[in-house]
């Protein structure tokens, strides 16, 4: 019986349906960590977390028992035992599970009992939920092993203190949101650990997966309640954790040895690397070259240019400005210093010969009519196909810079504004907008490839937002101000409150109708916006899905 265990945990990126990549990375950290007694790998490590529909291919279910037998081979040379997640199959059905690599083979599995079905999570489509489990004997401890959502109950954890487990370890695919490691850590992990007495592991991975991004963030807190490890944000990680069996009452319990405790990002740092990390894996995980982006002179589009560099690095960070006879001269010189402050590649093209290409082409179908909104949307459109067209012949993905605020609304053209691969503001508010930018004006995140001070010049910020498609406009022609629309918006989508409970907040009633209205007539165009990541409770995609055709309202 050991009296000691040094156990490493390796919170990793993953590439979902890369089986031999996700291995191979894992063998590696094996390899670099030989001196360990059991490495813990991820929830679903080996597959990708989340694989959504590709799971039920069985030429995947049977690929990932082959390439689990194959690492848990490499186990007999009598190194490290390695607890690594996967998908299983007993008596026909799927399981999500992990399982122990030990003396070359598969020593132990455990199943997942608690399966999400809410917001992001889909799991009850895929998974039937395995028995209560039993611990896990692993050198003279008992470990038990509930899985993500497993903690988020309290079932799990007693049944296995019930049965004498020593230890948790927790295995995690949990995504980002707002202020979830607070919500993990103290609303859950550490209540499971006063609960049963029992010093709990939460090894989380890291990385983008399209919508939804990891933060990382593992930790390990004692049956008291005292975070006794805590692990980066928004960066892999490898550390042991040494633990060791000690006198407790008239028995004995297992303690970890005090680790280094990491300063995790606060907000609005925390955002800005959510939507950095997501684009970097994106981009690179989907092969392209670097990224395309219409620079405007506006806030938004500076921003997604802070983004794309500090996630590829400014030399993989194309932009273009392309000016209208409606482009301020103020517009020219903020994108050009935006530029310049990056550290990027700016390009000019000018839209007014397509713009009055189109004026000609159209004219004998428009007699009669006075120019309007259809006018203003064919500039954006211009420039959309303008930047599909770079796409295209170079290779870069577009990314797409429309905030939630509009998009919410319909303040965005389809076929235009709306091209692109990726959003990385597809979930951000305005107000989150001006907060991020304010913040990256002043600081450079730790996981950044950009440069080092400010990003765009100060008026950027401050001037008036404008799509600048006629003259002297002005966002705040159309909607309202955006710290009125966006305190509108968090109650008609978030916390999905109906009118009159938004009015109670504090908001006129007509404006709230309005916005009502725009928020549900604007949804044919939501399906069909490019992905971005998720940062709050209710994204556009995977968590709000609404129809398209309705006809409730609640006022």
């Amino acid at each position: 019986m050991a009296e000691k265990l040094t156990i490493t945990l390796a919170q990793l990126n993953q590439t979902v349906g890369d089986l031999s990549a996700n291995a191979a990375a894992m063998l590696a950290t094996r390899a670099k960590f030989s001196h360990s007694d059991l490495i813990v790998f991820p929830e679903m490590q080996l597959i990708g977390y989340p694989p959504e529909d590709l799971i039920l291919k069985p030429a995947l279910i049977e690929r990932a028992a082959e390439e689990l037998q194959r690492m848990a081979a490499v186990t007999a040379d009598g190194g490290p035992a390695m607890l690594v997640g996967s998908v299983f199959v007993r008596d026909g059905a799927l399981h999500n599970g992990v399982a122990l690599l030990e003396g070359g083979r598969v020593a132990a599995t455990r199943f997942k009992v608690e399966l999400p079905n809410y917001g992001t999570f889909d799991e009850k489509r895929y998974f039937l939920p395995g028995p209560l489990p039993e611990p896990v004997l692993f050198k003279g401890a008992m470990i038990g092993l509930p899985i993500c959502e497993d903690i988020w109950q309290p079932d799990v954890c007693r049944h296995l203190a019930e049965l004498g487990a020593e230890i948790f370890i927790c295995v995690n695919g949990s995504p980002y949101e707002i202020d979830k490691d607070v919500m993990r850590i103290d609303g859950v992990a550490k209540r499971r650990a006063i609960d049963t007495g029992i010093p709990l592991a939460y090894l989380n991975r890291v990385g983008g997966q399209d919508e939804v991004v990891f933060d990382g963030a593992s930790f390990v807190v004692g049956p008291e309640g005292a975070v006794w490890v805590q692990m980066p944000d928004w960066e892999e990680a490898v550390v042991d954790t040494v633990w060791t069996r000690v006198p407790h009452g008239s028995g004995h319990r297992w303690r970890c040895g005090p680790g280094d405790v990491a300063t995790l990002a606060e907000h609005p740092e925390d955002i800005y690397c959510a939507m950095v990390l997501a684009l970097r894996d994106y981009v690179e995980k989907n092969r392209f070259p670097g990224v395309v982006l219409g620079l405007s002179g506006g806030i938004d589009s500076a921003i997604c240019a802070a983004i794309a560099a500090d996630a590829l690095g400014p030399d993989r960070v194309w932009c273009v400005m392309m000016p209208s006879r409606y482009t301020s001269a103020e517009s020219l010189e903020d994108a050009a210093g935006c530029a310049q402050m990056i550290g990027c590649r700016l390009d000019t093209i000018g839209i007014s010969p397509a713009v009055d290409g189109f004026a000609e082409m159209l004219a004998p179908s428009f007699v009669g009519r006075d120019p309007d909104l259809t006018e203003e949307n064919l500039q954006s459109r211009i420039r959309g196909t303008t930047l599909m067209a770079l796409s295209n012949k170079f290779g870069p993905m577009l990314v797409t810079t429309g905030n939630k605020s509009e998009m919410s609304v319909g303040y965005a053209t389809i076929y235009g504004d709306m091209n692109g691969g990726y959003n990385p503001l597809k979930d951000a508010y305005k107000t989150t907008v001006f907060a991020i930018s304010e913040w990256r004006n002043r600081k450079r995140p730790r996981i950044g490839l950009g440069p080092d001070g400010p990003v765009m010049p100060e008026r950027i910020i401050t001037k008036p937002p404008s799509a600048e498609l006629r003259p002297d406009q002005k966002d705040s022609d159309s909607l309202p101000p955006y710290d009125v629309l966006d305190g509108i918006l968090l109650g008609l989508v978030e916390h999905e409150k109906s009118v009159d409970q938004v009015v109670a907040d504090g908001h006129d009633r007509a404006t709230v109708v309005r916005i009502e209205r725009l928020l549900h007539v604007a949804e044919y165009k939501r399906r069909q916006a490019p992905p971005g990541v998720k940062l709050g409770m209710r994204n556009f995609g995977r968590d709000r899905r609404y129809p398209i055709t309705h006809g409730f309202r609640t006022a």
